[in-house]
């Protein structure tokens, strides 16, 4: 194949990638809030879910825009068995919600949607997820899982005959990866005529393409049905989709008339957390069928409604807040809030049947802490819990602490801090880290890199999530004060320091710096790599590494592989990995990707960008990749220099997963240079207000830094021919940062072109006008133990994680 026809092949397929904006599906309840169903009453939405062995069950969820939502009551104190997939609704001034447990099927009433809800009603029926649906002469039916039906009383609360067969489902193609065919979920709903049967198949877990959202239609409540020709309406086609499993699906209208039909998924990589609830905004064809559509304006609510339920407890009472459930009981008995205190009676001995009271954490990246005082003969403690196999966290009877790292293996410490003390745990992606305090000031780490990320359904059945727990149990009673969640992802107020890193061409590892002030900066393991570039590249060594803090809280580390002394170092026979002649100056394929939670412990990936596509099989480089987050799409982009063979090197960007191992897009053109016989290369993203800009190496005469600006971060930059380095001499690799609690911004550069090898800065508060710091060590900015940095990027710290950095490379110096 010619280089012409793998250049055009390359650009088709570049074409046909999706970009712009995707602003549905939108959580409009993360966390475990699974098999929604959804309700309107005029101006009001009323939605609830899954409690399984939660109780009190079903919380009643308010809105008047669908996108807000505001927690009401919990409807049921005490039921049988683990309910699951309920149908509310209003029918007649009266609110119902069916639902099935225990083998059979349920249905609980109420005039009001606050309350008094009666006790269950048996309607021994067998079957899961029930549909009510009545028709215009008044007849009330029950759809139920595997496509049958059966008859209603008038008031709804028992059934009348035998349960029918009437509809088989839709057959999805053979070759899809699902958890079983499980018709289930069906919901009824009436329009122009036609009654839509909405159901689910695939499985609700398994792999990420399991489930999906199928509709068929029929003139009656019985059938017979036919399928939309718009099947599966709703489906997770693909792993690398931000949700996985998307299915169980209810439609519902709102007050201007807009369509909406609102489902479960699991975040991806995240079954921990349960399935979260989505909407996406629905249109009817001219056939008379629906299918989802892009965008669509929510109602305006006639009030104004906070969002969400606040998790954090200071135990004001009477009573426990409703974002408190136990696990396989109802014990309100065994509870007494006083003082800003609750006091829980112990049962059992270990966390598999300890009592309980959990809630449901909404994020990937939270902490949650509580102060503990134990009991005479207690024991008692903050944990993550799955159910009585699967648990992780921290429990003490005033003498010693244990530490579960999951439900078969725990270690015990000595516990120093008496009968009262605080326990937190940080969940980052799954990680875990406990920690216990006196007084909320200093901590000591109990264990770190705990992997939760196998607690979940998929591995121990039952549909639940990994929920925070307080635990009391042994004898007597346990005390608990100052219940915390908090999102940890930090905030601008939460930074105290900077992180640099850069490379060395002596070493091409990876090197870092810190400052507490961000003038001085001074060099971890004294100046010595952190990680090696021959451990981790296959060209054995890096160049241009840039750190990025992502949307989950995560550190995204991201470098060329390459090595420009790998000749000289015996790493390969010839200057370059193939003919320099062709595929020019330091010529390479790949970048080495990686990810942390805690700047420490490294997942990585070495990605080759001629192994994506055969029009990619020419390109004669792939350097300087920087990440950022594309808010319009929800997206990771992965944007960096490359170029075909010897041409003049351009600015591309990619789309990348959350777990930073997999490019997800094809590379298309971020920018390039106006003049195409001059190179753009080392491009850096910093997102002021609505606009983008692009700071990029200029090789138009003497290599100089240029800005571009855009109000779109993937493209449609402006170019601005004005040189903002203030450089005699050629620089390149150009970053911004931000100062902490300023309006102030750094542009630092890598001045190559001078020995040593130096760092240039200059700072706006406009982008506009940029004033000259100088160099290192020769202005304002300092450092105090290496020189010669190459291609730096700088992050802004909190001071923990300063702290932890610093400390544990004091320790570990090598």
């Amino acid at each position: 194949m010619t280089k012409k026809l793998l250049l055009l092949v390359f650009l088709i397929l570049a074409a046909v990638q999706p970009s712009g904006a995707q602003e549905y599906p939108k959580a409009i309840l993360p966390g475990d809030y699974p098999d929604p169903s959804i309700m309107r009453d005029g101006k009001d939405y009323y939605m609830t879910h899954s409690p399984f062995y939660y109780a009190p069950g079903f919380l009643i969820w308010h809105s008047q825009d669908l996108m807000n939502w505001e927690p009401v009551c919990r409807v049921m104190p005490e039921y049988k068995g683990s309910a699951m997939a309920p149908d509310l609704l209003k029918y007649k001034g009266r609110y119902y919600i069916y639902y099935p447990a225990d083998g059979t099927n349920w249905v609980v009433w109420a005039d009001d949607i606050r309350g008094p809800w009666s006790k269950p009603i048996d309607l021994k029926v067998s079957g899961i997820d029930p549909g009510h649906i009545a028709d215009e002469a008044g007849n009330r039916y029950l759809h139920l899982s595997g496509g049958e039906v059966i008859r209603l009383a008038e008031d709804g609360l028992s059934t009348v005959g035998e349960k029918q067969l009437v509809y088989e489902g839709w057959q999805y193609p053979k070759g899809w990866e699902t958890e079983c065919m499980c018709l289930e979920s069906p919901k009824l709903t009436y329009h122009n005529g036609y009654y839509y049967l909405t159901t689910a198949e695939g499985g609700t877990a398994g792999p990420a393409t399991s489930h999906m959202v199928v509709s068929a239609r029929s003139k009656s409540p019985t059938g017979p049905w036919e399928n939309s020709p718009y099947n599966p309406i709703v489906h997770t086609y693909s792993a690398k989709d931000h949700w996985w499993s998307k299915g169980h699906g209810t439609l519902i209208d709102d007050v201007n008339g807009q369509w909406w039909i609102v489902y479960h998924a699991y975040a991806k990589g995240y079954h921990t957390l349960g399935r979260s609830t989505l909407i996406e905004p629905i249109e009817w064809t001219a056939d008379g069928w629906y299918r989802t559509k892009e965008t669509a304006t929510p109602p305006t609510p006639t009030k104004e409604i906070m969002h969400g339920m606040t998790l954090s407890d200071d135990f004001n009472g009477p009573e426990l807040g409703l974002q408190w459930t136990f696990w396989k009981e109802y014990a309100p008995k065994t509870l007494r809030i006083d003082e800003q205190a609750l006091q829980m009676r112990a049962k059992g001995k270990t966390p598999a049947d300890a009592r309980l009271l959990l809630t449901t954490a909404t994020d990937k990246n939270y902490e949650t802490q509580v102060e503990i005082t134990v009991g005479s003969g207690n024991t008692a403690g903050l944990i993550l819990y799955y159910n009585e196999k699967a648990y992780a966290g921290l429990t003490s009877d005033g003498r010693k602490f244990t530490v579960y790292r999951d439900g078969n293996t725990s270690v015990q410490q000595p516990n120093t801090l008496g009968k009262s003390f605080i326990a937190r745990i940080q969940n980052q992606g799954n990680t875990v880290r406990i920690s216990v305090s006196k007084d909320g000031q200093e901590w000591t780490t109990m264990a770190e890199d705990i992997d939760v990320s196998e607690l979940h359904h998929n591995n121990y059945k039952g549909f639940y999530a990994l929920r925070i727990g307080l635990l009391s149990a042994g004898k007597g009673s346990a005390t608990f004060k100052q219940f915390r969640y908090r999102n940890a992802i930090p905030q601008e107020e939460d930074m105290s320091a900077y992180l640099m890193v850069f490379h060395q061409d002596e070493t091409h590892s990876l090197h870092m710096a810190i400052s507490h002030d961000g003038y001085s900066f001074t060099a971890l393991n004294d100046g010595r790599p952190v990680i090696a570039g021959d451990t981790i590249a296959e060209q054995k060594g890096i160049r241009d590494p840039h750190i990025f803090r992502g949307p989950d809280g995560a550190f995204y580390l991201s470098m060329t592989d390459l090595h420009i002394f790998a000749q000289r170092k015996g790493y390969r026979n010839t200057e370059w990995e193939r003919d320099g002649a062709q595929y020019g100056w330091g010529n390479n394929r790949g970048l080495v990707l990686m990810k942390s939670w805690d700047l420490l412990h490294w997942k990585r990936a070495n990605i080759r960008f001629d192994q994506l596509s055969a029009g990619l099989s020419e390109i004669g480089c792939a350097w300087a990749p920087e990440l950022a987050y594309d808010d319009r799409t929800d997206r990771l982009m992965l944007y960096y220099t490359m170029r075909f063979k010897n041409e003049p090197n351009k600015l591309y960007y990619v789309y990348v997963n959350e777990d930073f191992d997999t490019i997800e897009s094809l590379p298309q053109i971020l920018f390039e240079y106006p003049n195409e016989k001059a190179s753009a290369i080392d491009g850096d993203i910093t997102k002021i207000g609505d606009r983008y800009h692009l700071f990029y190496v200029a090789h138009d005469g003497q290599p100089g830094i240029k800005q571009a600006v855009s109000d779109r971060i993937n493209g449609d930059y402006v170019y601005d021919p004005r040189w903002y380095d203030t450089e005699p001499k050629a620089c390149e690799a150009p970053n911004v940062w931000k100062r902490i609690g300023e309006d102030r911004w750094v542009l630092m550069y890598d001045i190559y072109s001078i020995q040593p090898h130096n760092f240039g800065f200059v700072e706006t508060s406009d982008f506009v006008t940029f004033k000259d710091l100088g160099r290192f060590n020769e202005g304002v900015m300092k450092t105090t133990n290496f020189a010669s940095p190459k291609h730096g990027a700088v992050i802004r710290l909190t001071g923990e994680e300063a702290k932890r950095l610093e400390e544990y490379w004091e320790k570990n110096k090598r």
